[in-house]
């Protein structure tokens, strides 16, 4: 019974239908609840990936059934995060690129970066 499941599971997997989708290979991917030009407004990465500079690589596409955008980055092979970032980063460098693009979404769908450790009134005035 249990060979019969896992068979009809691996024939259920489909082909990635969008034309200009990513390898899987070092990409990390979030989806923004938004249009892509407020995503990369003006062709501009958000200001998180932009601190990581020419050692990431920045794409995206518009997400499944409209549902906004695939906003997806990689450090560029034979580089390293500048800065902080490499320190922070230290033998994980994916996981500063995938904080990067949470906090990308997150200023993206709610204007701020999201912080458990901010009180409100860091935060400002709601509205």
């Amino acid at each position: 019974m249990l060979a019969r499941l896992a068979g009809a599971r691996r024939r259920v997997r489909a082909v990635d239908p969008r034309p200009t989708a990513q390898p899987a290979g070092g990409w990390a991917v979030v989806t923004v609840d938004r249009p892509p030009n407020e995503v990369l407004p003006g062709g501009r990465w958000p200001e998180p990936l932009r601190r990581l500079g020419r050692a990431v690589q920045v794409d995206v596409w518009p997400a499944p059934a409209d549902r906004g955008t695939e906003l997806a980055a990689r450090i560029r092979p034979g580089t390293t995060l500048p800065g902080l970032a490499a320190h922070v980063a230290g033998d994980h460098p994916d996981r500063v690129v995938r904080a990067a693009l949470r906090q990308a979404k997150q200023l993206a769908e709610t204007g701020e970066v999201l912080r458990a450790d901010r009180s409100p009134i860091d935060r400002g005035p709601a509205g």
